[in-house]
């Protein structure tokens, strides 16, 4: 019994020296760790959304039938970036719980069954996307824009697993709380993809192929750097020994606990997507689709705050639950709400105003020119959903932080397969408001979704506190 009680004091003593300051960060004041973590996330995502519209602003010069293209294949690049942040949400969560209850075997284990879910999640994307990607856009009503899909698609289906480590591997940064490499690895990644668009574009003449080799090779430089510090520095919290991994079933199970939902939530986004796309097309045509993933670039540039703090929260809310000091996972969510409500309306309102100047950015070849006056509206009208975010996106990290990743699961399929679909369709074709109703549906989907979603999650930390209590 002293022995075993010596060995577990020798461990923790160990343990202890080996905390980062980001581990030190994750286990402090949550409104700190939630501020600290976060800050490098945002500007990291605001690098890599810089890149997204630069790239929406080459492509636009090739006309709006290449917006549309790329329009079609972006669900299935967000199924792709959906399913890799899905697990990597998941080894984040169970990292994170593990780091809080001093588990730092634990957490080793667990990064290590992430890299090895990863390459299988990889290879059974990559293949049946690659082989069938003609056939997939013509089915979804690509038409005319499909040869263009086809092009860019399977660049991107051809080199997944470099989207895949990269979003795993950020998230096992984040979960240890390193989050300024998190940064550096994203910052890097999109900033380099700036300077290859119009060469690959243009001066090689690749056409929309151009844009999506640009992304895989920026992606490549990122997981070379992060496999740097995994495998060679080795000066991370977490370490890898593939040379003694075993399957853990109950390993396994954590991870897709929490990853599993979170992958399905995104892949409702991406259904979410291909249902507005059929929509739209039964509404308009194809150019109200390139509004449509034109504007959701926009719209990634207002959600960029919340995304920042929603990458923290998950592991400080994690860290707390694994600690059981559940006053701090209460905190940490009503902090995390509050600031991202002040910033997405900051934004929403500098939206509105200048949706007319936005619009002209992407519009500026004479092909695109006809979508402006649209791409204008759709700005102005979704302006009003970027406040709520917050409330929605936050509960949902919560939720996963503390492993109740079923929780967020269901409150996203609320609001992106149910709310969306019903709303969209009432306002647009019940009411003959056409595309200027399925834009206000967007907007009133997402507020009767996050509704719920905060209800619920306020109803479970009380849930929790009481619990600590008895």
């Amino acid at each position: 019994m002293n022995n075993k009680l010596s060995k577990k004091g020798t461990y923790g003593a160990l343990s202890r020296n080996k905390e980062t300051k980001g581990v030190e960060t994750l286990l402090g004041d949550p409104k700190r760790a939630i501020i600290k973590l976060s800050l490098p996330m945002i500007a990291a995502m605001s690098v890599q959304t810089i890149y997204n519209l630069v790239d929406a602003i080459w492509v636009s010069g090739l006309g709006a039938d290449a917006l549309a293209a790329i329009g079609f294949v972006y669900p299935f690049f967000f199924l792709a970036m959906g399913l890799s942040n899905g697990l990597g949400v998941g080894a984040g969560s169970a990292i994170s719980r593990r780091i809080g209850a001093r588990d730092k075997p634990g957490a080793d284990n667990v990064a290590v069954h992430a890299i090895v879910i990863m390459l299988l999640f990889a290879v059974v994307f990559t293949i049946p996307f690659f082989v069938l990607a003609h056939d997939i856009f013509a089915l979804i009503g690509a038409g005319k824009t499909a040869g263009m899909a086809v092009a860019y698609g399977r660049v991107i289906f051809a080199g997944s697993i470099l989207i895949f480590f990269t979003n795993i591997a950020n998230s096992i940064l984040r979960s240890e709380g390193d989050a300024r490499r998190a940064m550096y690895a994203i910052a890097l990644g999109a900033g380099l993809n700036i300077i290859l668009d119009p060469i690959f574009i243009y001066y090689f003449g690749l056409g929309v192929a151009g844009a999506a080799w640009a992304t895989l090779i920026s992606l490549a430089v990122s997981s070379i750097i992060m496999l740097n510090w995994f495998l060679f520095k080795k000066d991370t919290y977490v370490s890898f020994s593939f040379s003694e991994f075993k399957w853990s079933k109950d390993i396994v199970m954590d991870i897709f606990r929490v990853g599993l939902p979170s992958s399905v939530m995104m892949l409702s986004m991406s259904f979410m997507m291909l249902i507005m796309n059929a929509i739209i097309v039964m509404v308009d045509n194809t150019d109200g689709v390139a509004i449509y993933s034109t504007g959701w670039r926009v719209v990634s540039i207002a959600v960029l705050p919340t995304m920042g703090i929603a990458t923290a929260l998950v592991p400080v809310s994690g860290a707390a639950f694994g600690a059981r000091s559940f006053e701090k996972v209460s905190i940490a969510h009503l902090y995390a709400v509050k600031l991202g409500f002040l910033m997405e309306t900051v934004i929403a309102v500098a939206t509105f105003i200048f949706a007319p100047q936005i619009a002209a950015v992407f519009t500026h070849a004479e092909e695109a020119a006809r979508i402006a006056p649209g791409l204008t509206t759709f700005l102005r009208i979704i302006s009003f959903y970027h406040p709520t975010i917050s409330f929605g996106m936050l509960s949902s990290s919560l939720f996963q932080g503390t492993g109740k990743g079923i929780n967020a699961l269901i409150v996203t399929i609320l609001r992106t397969l149910i709310l969306t679909p019903l709303f969209t369709v009432v306002f647009g074709f019940s009411l003959g408001l056409g595309l200027v109703g399925i834009w206000w549906g967007l907007v009133a989907a997402n507020i009767a979704g996050v509704a719920v979603a905060f209800s619920w999650a306020r109803l479970y930390i009380r849930k929790l506190m009481k619990t600590a209590m008895h």
